[in-house]
């Protein structure tokens, strides 16, 4: 059975999605103060890897966990719901943009904004 990975178009799908995703971000009024003292070097090596290992493109991730990763942002920069949405929405569209067909968004969208992430997300 092939991974979501896999059908996405494996590591050059998925590292022309984050660039994408973070051209759209960074023009998303939304949310891109949150994105103004980061190295984006680093965040989108830090985004594909998380995506491969979403995606099940490996069964390894070395990242820092997703509460830990955003807990600073949600307690000193009002990180909430609205902004969570915000930036699945981006990623979907990207997604959209590069042609990934129906069937393909909807698992993505399981994924990327399951409700476990969500709260993951926002320390809730």
């Amino acid at each position: 059975m092939t991974t979501l990975y896999e059908q996405l178009g494996g590591a050059d799908a998925v590292n022309l999605a984050v660039d994408k995703f973070y051209e759209r971000v960074l023009q998303d009024d939304r949310i891109k103060h949150f994105f103004a003292d980061v190295d984006m070097v680093k965040q989108r090596a830090h985004q594909k890897a998380f995506l491969t290992y979403a995606f099940g493109g490996t069964d390894k991730y070395d990242g820092r966990y997703m509460r830990e990763a955003h807990k600073e942002l949600v307690e000193k920069h009002g990180l909430n719901s609205e902004h969570f949405d915000a930036v699945a929405e981006d990623l979907m569209e990207t997604l959209k943009e590069m042609g990934v067909p129906e069937e393909l968004l909807a698992e993505v969208a399981a994924v990327a904004a399951a409700p476990q992430h969500k709260k993951d997300v926002l320390n809730q």
